[in-house]
């Protein structure tokens, strides 16, 4: 088992199913709702902790009913929240979520009224006892100056950082993770084809893992060594529920690698946790044959590296 700490968000989603999504200025009625704990690193340390791990989480919650359901959710889970700040004035974000049925596309509206998380509490966080850190690719200034104190000043910690979808100088941040989570919105803006992507990524990133996920074509990846790859994805017999199916994704790989893994073997266990997690609604559902804390990895003792 690794202690990960997650730097990034947690929401409260707001998830509206409907038949068909509406024209500007209409009516219609959502088919069911559903009220949950969202956000991308908060989901990665929930997958994280479902398959053996200790995590904690590093973010801001405002002082509202919202932040109190989300801690709820995040104890459940055997989330530590010691790390997270909460902010007397503003609001818990949240994401309000349309859910397409025809066609499963997902339109977020996202709203916060909350400073991000700051340098400066996580240079209150204990790193003594952590073995991985995770960033979300947000707040990208003062991401920079954690990604660069851990790496000065705790060269032992392996870093992840994921990169979901454009921000403005987020390229900065790339140079200082061990490994790069890449989302196809980013990839798409850059390059159409996500291998071509990655290998040119690779020439100015020589010491970095680098992992796209790719949908229904699994997930590539180029090793620190130049090393090209695939993995399969594994669909469910039926799509339920893609939200947070990034999230998983990213949690499978990096509980692959922290397990002493390839990155082949990691980014196939982030494709089969991701296929399961889109065939039920949430991250509480049933782990893939041999994954989590009694799973194949942890049977041969491999530990973080």
């Amino acid at each position: 088992m690794a202690r990960i700490i997650g730097i990034g968000i947690a929401t409260l989603d707001i998830i509206n199913a409907v038949d068909g999504y509406p024209v500007e200025d209409s009516k219609v009625r959502a088919t069911t709702q559903q009220i949950r704990r969202g956000g991308n690193a908060a989901n990665t340390l929930v997958m994280l902790a479902r398959l053996g791990h200790h995590c904690t989480l590093a973010t801001n919650l405002g002082h509202d009913p919202d932040a109190a359901r989300i801690r709820t959710d995040l104890h459940r889970h055997a989330i530590d929240t010691a790390a997270c700040r909460t902010i007397a004035r503003g609001r818990t974000p949240v994401s309000y979520i349309t859910h397409n049925l025809r066609n499963g596309t997902r339109t977020i509206v996202h709203y916060r009224d909350l400073p991000e998380y700051d340098y400066d509490a996580f240079m209150r966080l204990d790193f003594g006892t952590s073995d991985w850190l995770h960033f979300e690719g947000r707040n990208v200034g003062a991401v920079r100056h954690m990604m660069r104190h851990a790496k000065r000043d705790h060269p032992e910690l392996r870093c992840s950082l994921e990169v979901e979808r454009p921000r403005d100088e987020i390229e900065t941040l790339f140079g200082l993770a061990d490994v790069i989570l890449f989302g196809r919105p980013y990839v798409t803006s850059v390059e159409k084809d996500p291998e071509a992507f990655l290998m040119e990524q690779h020439h100015h990133l020589p010491e970095t893992d680098l992992v796209c996920a790719w949908g229904e074509q699994g997930a590539y990846a180029v090793s620190r060594d130049g090393d090209a790859m695939q993995a399969p994805a594994y669909p469910p017999p039926q799509i339920v529920d893609t939200i947070g199916a990034g999230d998983t994704f990213n949690a499978g790989v990096i509980d692959g690698l922290v397990r002493g893994l390839s990155l082949v073997r990691a980014i196939e266990r982030g494709c089969r946790l991701a296929g399961a997690k889109c065939g039920h609604d949430g991250l509480d559902f049933a782990l893939p044959a041999g994954l989590g804390e009694h799973g194949e990895a942890a049977a041969r003792g491999g530990g973080p590296n």
